[in-house]
């Protein structure tokens, strides 16, 4: 079973030609949007990677989980340390020192083995990881103003709801099945079809983010389908949530993308307006 999963954004965010004379906006235009991408990515790698960790230890395609979380803390740890300048600035340096002091006590959990006191301490720092990325998300997603901005950092959001479902569904097959944490499987549910209803209709869509989002849209019908069988006594298949969690993260990667890609051409053309009329 093939494992690639598409942060296409992240390697090939906005590549566009830089100008010459170019004004400090341009040159800032790329930064901010990939700035933003990989703050989100901390976001739902935080609820990822207590999924996959989680995952393997529940023995479902433990091989694979067990590659992917590796591959994840990779993942994480790049994005983490090309925000390292926020550290210097006003509004964005507490949140990213506390989510250097989370992730070392998170990386830590995650490679220990699964049992329930474990589990206590991984989804507890997952959810405190989350919550900081968050932050920091919403701090530099605040200077882009633009439409875009808001859409790229909402979709990316999305990502980490997909992947906390899945979590919370796991956390339930793992025996968890109190009232507690099935109120929070239904939330994350209708907080996840609210806002992909938030997406579908937005005006700023193009052409490219439509198709992206109809792509994700499909993904989600299967994704909650094989969430809901939960309910259904005797029928189990948290295999499918396993697949169908991490497919619906590259179509959601795709989304990000379109995003990405349309608020870094809307600046980098201001950009250049600006310099000819300059």
């Amino acid at each position: 079973m093939k494992n690639t999963l598409a942060f296409a954004l992240l390697s090939a965010a906005l590549t566009l030609p830089v100008a010459h004379a170019a004004p400090p906006v341009e040159m800032q235009t790329p930064t901010l949007t990939q700035d933003i991408t990989s703050a989100g990515r901390l976001r739902l790698q935080s609820q990822r990677l207590a999924k996959l960790w989680l995952q393997a230890g529940l023995g479902i395609h433990a091989g694979a989980a067990t590659g992917q979380l590796a591959r994840g803390v990779a993942h994480f740890e790049v994005n983490l340390a090309s925000l390292a300048r926020y550290e210097k600035k006003e509004g964005t340096q507490q949140p990213l020192q506390r989510i250097n002091e989370l992730w070392i006590a998170y990386r830590i959990a995650l490679s220990l083995p699964y049992n329930e006191s474990n589990l206590k301490t991984v989804s507890y720092l997952a959810d405190d990881l989350t919550q900081a990325s968050g932050k920091l998300t919403m701090k530099i997603e605040a200077n882009a103003n633009t439409g875009s901005g808001r859409l790229l950092d909402l979709s990316l959001r999305q990502n980490m709801l997909a992947q906390r479902l899945a979590r919370l569904y796991l956390m339930a097959q793992a025996g968890d099945r109190s009232h507690g944490r099935l109120v929070d499987i239904d939330q994350t549910k209708k907080e996840f079809a609210t806002a992909l209803a938030e997406l579908v209709e937005s005006r700023e869509n193009t052409l490219a983010s439509r198709e992206a989002l109809e792509l994700a849209r499909m993904q989600w019908m299967f994704f909650e389908l094989a969430i809901s069988e939960m309910s259904n006594k005797g029928v189990s298949r948290p295999q499918h949530v396993a697949t169908a969690s991490e497919r619906i993260l590259e179509t959601l990667d795709a989304v990000s993308a379109q995003y990405g890609s349309a608020g870094a051409d809307a600046r980098f053309a201001a950009a250049s307006a600006n310099t000819r009329h300059n």
